[in-house]
């Protein structure tokens, strides 16, 4: 087999060496434009993972990279003349030259030519003398390039500019990320030890900052001069250096992120940064590399053609990619959006930083370095006002909204139960929400709670329009007040046109077969072909519905509530105003986003003029209506959420989607909860995250981060009634109260859970 590598950096030396290490006969030449010590990074980082893999492979190369490692196990965070410092995190890093050369010799031991300085013109031309030709020619690849149209890249140029620099600094005791506020916006820097003389020093900005320092103007000396000023106090007299002299003008750069829909064409593979990149932000571009080349080496030598091992290595690697490449966004976004974090605590913000890819979380971060954990909890317990021992997890720290506390911040999402009678909640209603309250959950809300029988959304949707609804509801918020310690929150709505439907295991949003009552909406648009056409309401219906709403809430304050909140999501009435898909409305009610809000604020300032001035209210909200710019967007929803805060809402409850049958959602682990984080950190507001939350450690981790500051569990709630008090014993807590009768089956659970600790620990 003739093999030809285009491009000799790690990704095509390493599969040069695994292809002969496989099959010692095959011909294989790697192809480099540049001269052999020629490189322009400074360094790379690799995982202990990686590094067994590495040495399962090859134990001559693996051996001789790891002699030349820098390892570490800490990271700092320098932010507002603080230091936070954190250990366990297992970092090791290699110069780029220095792995470049160990390679380059393995490979010549193994028979691999390579050939310097040789520009590749056509790759198309070029694949005519070889058996296989891997692409392993980076971002710039030459062969995807060529053959775009084929291989159909998606590059997806991201905000913030960079530069590559190095140091004779030393960073060896820690990964360290420097935030730096200048006169025009925050710079920082990622730093890292590499060898004994030498850090790499990744200088990143924002767009703006980088346009106020006139950074494209400047040559290489000036750019880094600026840089050695602004991180003058790090560098201990040492300079900045620059391996980019080859470039005219400005080194700095935006990042790329790429992924090709297709990684072979012919007898032409892709493979590291030409098929895709990670940011640098997780160190992960050079893992791509070497492990895909390992893979693509194994499946060239025992498949019987090279377009079944092609298949199967971007079968797998390609899955391997999305995941880092999801870590990494998450990674690169968080420093894009960094200055929505800039007014957190230093141990928040430091917290924050080391969760932003997801890959750590908060019982990651107690096996990592739990002294550290340990303190961070104990911060974010006091400034919540609770005690400083015994230290417990963010989840449950007190909460206060007004005049109402809760004892813990683990709230009990509204969940349609399709149980009432003419709108009066029955039996199952009391036993369902009272058993929830007895579960520990600091707070417990009931769902949409309509507030006229046109307003219901299904015949079995519980109301708050007559007397006799006035009179359950009392009996279970007595109940939850005598017998619990939680605290119970009204959500009350219009259903508008998603109203008159089925119950939700009948036919989610179907229209009744029969029975069906008149529609209302902000404009007179069905919200699916099936559904009946609602009628666009006018000046008159706007003032009966806003009375219907008054009257809902001072039922709910009679009623004993201690909390009430506006459903101004998911479609339904209120939400039909603010979405522009379902608003359509001409007059001064559609149009604008501040047009579309203004009969939804004021029913919210009637609701909150009619409610106690001491009880606190809610608003939720869809933050992403899910079909791009044409809805609601997370940027439009924190202008949604100020407008509602402005007008008294003490806290905004940030779902998103379901406005629109023509959505799109990206679903995932947390996945709603940065749209509570955006609002809570540049609007400065108050939130609670919902959206496929379901363990303490995404609860803790999204507190703690300050990305919410209530976090709403559903469906973990409806099949564990007790969540709250089976979390507080998976974690360890013991201060968490039962209920008195219940004191025998918590010992138990208590018992049970610290065998299997114990066993774990172990293990």
């Amino acid at each position: 087999m003739r093999v030809a590598c285009l491009g000799g950096g790690p990704a095509g030396l390493y599969f040069a060496i695994s292809l002969k290490l496989r099959q010692p006969d095959a011909d294989v030449t790697v192809f480099e434009r540049n001269k052999p010590d020629d490189t322009f990074g400074w360094g790379v980082v690799l995982s202990d993972e990686t590094l067994d893999n590495l040495m399962q492979n090859d134990t001559e190369s693996a051996k001789a990279i790891r002699a030349h490692f820098a390892y570490w196990d800490d990271i700092a965070v320098y932010y507002r003349g603080d230091k936070q410092l954190s250990t366990g995190h297992g970092f090791c890093g290699i110069g780029r030259k220095r792995l470049l050369l160990l390679l380059q010799q393995r490979a010549r031991e193994l028979g691999v030519e390579l050939v310097f300085e040789h520009q590749v013109e056509s790759v198309a031309a070029f694949a005519k003398g070889y058996d296989l030709v891997v692409a392993s020619d980076g971002l710039n690849s030459v062969a995807r390039t060529e053959f775009a149209a084929h291989f159909k890249p998606d590059i997806d140029m991201r905000a913030c500019k960079f530069v590559w620099l190095g140091t004779h600094q030393k960073f060896d005791d820690a990964f360290t990320f420097i935030f730096e506020e200048t006169d025009k916006g925050w710079v920082w820097a990622h730093a890292y030890q590499f060898d004994a003389d030498t850090a790499t020093f990744i200088v990143e900005t924002d767009a703006a900052t980088w346009e106020a320092y006139g950074f494209g103007e400047m040559s290489q000396a000036e750019s880094t001069a600026v840089c050695e000023d602004i991180f003058k106090d790090y560098l201990g007299g040492h300079a900045l250096m620059t391996n980019a002299n080859h470039i005219r003008g400005s080194a700095w750069i935006n990042f790329p992120r790429l992924l090709c829909e297709n990684w072979s064409h012919e007898n032409i593979v892709l493979m590291g940064d030409a098929s895709a990149s990670a940011h640098f932000s997780i160190g992960s571009g050079t893992k791509l590399a070497l492990e895909s080349a390992i893979a693509l080496a194994d499946y060239v030598t025992t498949k019987d053609t090279l377009a079944e091992a092609f298949a199967l290595y971007q079968d797998e690697r390609r899955l391997e990619v999305l995941r880092l490449q999801s870590a990494a966004r998450n990674s690169l976004e968080w420093f894009e959006e960094v200055h929505r974090y800039l007014g957190l605590d230093p141990v928040q913000f430091n917290y924050s930083l080391l969760t932003r890819s997801q890959r750590i979380s908060h019982e990651n971060l107690r096996l990592r370095d739990p002294d550290w954990l340990t303190s961070a909890e104990r911060w974010f317990q006091t400034r919540a006002g609770g005690p400083e021992n015994p230290v417990r997890a963010p989840m449950f720290a007190p909460f206060k909204l007004r005049e109402m506390t809760l004892e813990n911040r683990v709230v009990v999402s509204p969940m349609a139960q399709y149980k009432a009678v003419d709108g009066c909640p029955t039996d199952w209603h009391f036993v369902h929400y009272a058993e929830r309250a007895k579960g520990g959950a600091g707070l417990v809300y009931t769902e949409m709670t309509c507030v006229s029988p046109t307003g219901r959304i299904t015949p079995g949707c519980p109301g708050l329009y007559a007397p006799e609804h006035e009179a359950a509801w009392a009996k279970l918020t007595d109940f939850v007040h005598r017998e619990t310690a939680a605290k119970i929150c009204c959500q009350i709505g219009h259903s508008g046109r998603k109203g008159s439907t089925n119950l939700g295991w009948e036919g989610m949003d179907r229209p009744l077969a029969d029975g069906n009552w008149d529609l209302i909406s902000a404009s007179a648009l069905p919200w699916s072909p099936q559904n009946a056409t609602p009628r666009e309401m006018t000046r008159g219906d706007m003032d009966a519905v806003t009375a219907e709403f008054v009257a809902a809430t001072e039922m709910t304050d009679r009623a004993g509530f201690d909390m009430i909140e506006l459903h101004a999501a998911h479609g339904y009435l209120i939400s039909s105003f603010i979405s522009p898909v379902s608003n359509q409305r001409t007059d001064s009610y559609g149009g604008s986003l501040e047009n579309r809000l203004r009969y939804p604020l004021e029913v919210f300032a009637a609701m909150r003029a009619a409610w106690p001035a001491e009880k606190p209210m809610s608003v939720r909200i869809s933050a992403n209506d899910w079909i791009g710019n044409d809805g609601v967007t997370p940027e439009d929803a924190v202008g949604i959420a100020k407008a509602f805060a402005e007008a008294g809402a003490d806290i905004i409850d940030v779902s998103a989607g379901q406005t629109s049958t023509a959505a799109k959602p990206v679903y995932g682990r947390m996945f709603q909860t940065p749209f509570s984080d955006r609002i809570r950190n540049e609007a400065g507001i108050a939130t609670m995250a919902v959206g496929n939350i379901y363990e303490p450690d995404h609860v803790n981790s999204i507190l703690m981060a300050g990305r919410a500051d209530l976090v709403c569990l559903a469906r973990p709630h409806l099949s564990n009634p007790y969540w709250t008090l089976h979390a507080g014993a998976e974690i360890g807590d013991r201060t968490q109260a039962w209920p008195l009768p219940y004191g025998a089956g918590r010992d138990q659970l208590w018992r049970l859970a610290d065998r299997d600790a114990e066993a774990a620990g172990a293990v």
